[in-house]
């Protein structure tokens, strides 16, 4: 007897807008995706809920989101050390419709460091996430943002060799400042292991960070080409929040945005962008998509504790923090710190400011997984994929989210 279960909308995906189509799955993986005209089952009438109906044609279904740099939610940050805590933020992340994720460490200790890429290296194990991030130590103490100064550290080949072992597999991406002494070294070890360095926290002038897009664009190429079949996706290296701890472009003096949104536009770099009407203007989140294309952005949330909670007092690290009408700033310098929305949140703002619906959602689903080289398993919605799927209203609110065709618990408001 078939199990196998449906889903009726409008399906948009990075490559594909079907107005009336039909997502089927058995056992948790996809077995049809393409128009209901050409469905080979029998589609139930019904509410228009669960399968079938014309109401269901007004649904919008999409990828399990794909994000590649938060910190935490309700109540818990990835640096606290706390797996329980990173469990709760991660499933309500989940539930959220972020169904794959990189959880993403502040500067800390070298103790610290190891002892959390450890601790998320349990949760890649158990599937929860798809590895570990670390947005530190190796970043510039003049745009360091919501990372304490006083741990930051110039790159150290050792130190990473260190976190690079209590990780393992695990680490899929490294924030690094181009002008630091020794940060070619460390690009090089990076890539040697597969893990992608992110130029991010910089103060970087054009050709710094022009030449470590480059090297990094490079060693990323040359794994791939040394490990074949190893990756499934064109893996490059990312921009962290693109325009965010960095100098703003100027006419004489370029810096790192300039380098950076010409990387992306030759598709050698991927840059992310915090969409989320506080980090960027919604002008120039649009003017981005129209410079570099949707398929060389990645939209983050870089969210933090306070994500899915009230505003009030939160943690981000080593540094106390205030949300106050869901913005985070750190209490000793006012810089903001990370951000308060889901990855769906962030799509939504990208559509108001004017990006096309398909473009943010390939921005947060496709681009993302083949960064971190998973398109075979997330950010598509294809025959023979895990069943990880959003379904949302017109007015892109979330209807329900399935991850591996388990239907996951209605998130509660906050």
């Amino acid at each position: 007897m078939s199990t196998e279960s449906t889903l009726r909308g409008r399906i948009v995906t990075a490559s594909a807008d079907i107005p009336d189509g039909v997502v089927a799955y058995d056992g948790g993986v996809l077995t049809y995706v393409g128009p209901a005209s050409e469905f080979p089952g029998v589609l139930e009438s019904g509410d228009g809920r669960s399968i079938g109906g014309r109401r269901g044609i007004d649904r919008i279904i999409i990828p399990g989101l794909v994000d590649l740099h938060c910190h935490g939610a309700v109540g818990s940050d990835f640096a606290e050390g706390s797996p329980d805590g990173a469990r709760s933020a991660v499933r309500y992340l989940h539930s959220r419709g972020t169904t794959t994720l990189l959880a993403s460490l502040v500067t800390g200790t070298p103790e610290d460091l190891v002892r959390n890429v450890k601790n998320l290296r349990t949760l890649a194990t158990e599937g929860l996430i798809a590895g570990s991030h670390l947005e530190g130590p190796f970043l510039s103490g003049a745009q360091c943002g919501a990372h304490d100064p006083a741990l930051l550290l110039a790159p150290d080949l050792r130190l990473m060799a260190d976190l690079l072992d209590a990780a393992g597999p695990t680490l899929a991406s490294v924030t690094v400042a181009a002008e630091l002494p020794g940060a070619s070294g460390l690009v090089d070890l990076l890539t040697g292991h597969g893990v992608i360095p992110s130029l991010g926290h910089t103060a970087a002038d054009n050709p710094a960070a022009a030449a470590f897009l480059a090297q990094a664009a490079a060693g990323l190429s040359r794994a791939a080409t040394e490990s074949p079949g190893k990756e499934n996706g064109r893996r490059r290296p990312t921009v962290t929040h693109l325009f965010n701890a960095m100098p703003s472009l100027h006419h004489r003096a370029p810096g790192p945005v300039s380098a950076s949104l010409a990387a992306a536009r030759a598709g050698e770099a991927v840059v992310e962008l915090i969409a989320d009407g506080v980090h960027l203007a919604p002008q120039t989140v649009k003017l981005v998509f129209d410079l570099v294309g949707s398929q060389n952005i990645a939209l983050v949330t870089d969210s933090m504790a306070a994500t899915g909670l009230q505003d009030g007092h939160y943690r981000l690290g080593s540094l106390a923090v205030t949300v106050d009408q869901g913005v985070a700033r750190v209490d000793s310098t006012g810089s903001i710190a990370g951000g308060t929305a889901t990855l769906l949140d962030v799509v939504r703002s990208a559509v108001a400011a004017g990006v096309d619906l398909q473009h943010a959602v390939g921005s947060a689903t496709a681009v993302p997984a083949s960064v971190l080289g998973l398109s075979a398993l997330a950010g598509d919605l294809r025959a023979g994929m895990p069943a990880d799927v959003v379904v949302l209203n017109p007015e892109l609110d979330l209807e329900a989210v399935l991850r591996q065709g388990q239907t996951l618990p209605r998130p509660q408001a906050a």
